[in-house]
């Protein structure tokens, strides 16, 4: 006797969001210098029909926050982790922006670990083209 195949945590969650007529999710990375950028993406893919997840907050910016550097650095770890938790979530990622830095780099590389297509406001900017 056979026993069925169990699904996988992805395969799951792809399962409940057709069921559930979730639209497409697209996470936007960059560089927070982008952060108009970012809102910009973040308004077309909304008018398109995708849900949008996107950086929150921008740590360059001053702010009372983070304006204690250790609950900054805490902080800076939580907001890391809650990204690549949108990452996750994702159907796909637009990197926004013609500058990589390292946290971005980080994020394609772990977008593409997930075999999340990545896609690029800026396609010079790939790090991989």
């Amino acid at each position: 006797m056979s026993y069925p195949q169990l699904l996988t945590p992805d395969e799951m969650l792809a399962t409940a969001l057709d069921r559930l007529n979730i639209p497409t999710i697209v996470a936007i990375c960059g560089s927070t210098r982008f952060m108009p950028e970012m809102a910009d993406a973040d308004r077309a893919l909304t008018w398109q029909g995708h849900i949008v997840v996107r950086p929150g907050c921008d740590m360059k910016t001053p702010h009372p926050l983070w304006a204690d550097p250790a609950e900054a650095e805490a902080g800076k770890q939580r907001l890391d982790d809650l990204h690549r938790a949108k990452i996750r979530l994702a159907n796909w990622v637009l990197v926004v922006g013609d500058y990589i830095g390292d946290s971005t780099r980080a994020e394609i590389e772990y977008a593409r670990s997930l075999g999340k297509p990545v896609m690029f406001t800026h396609p010079e900017a790939d790090p991989d083209a």
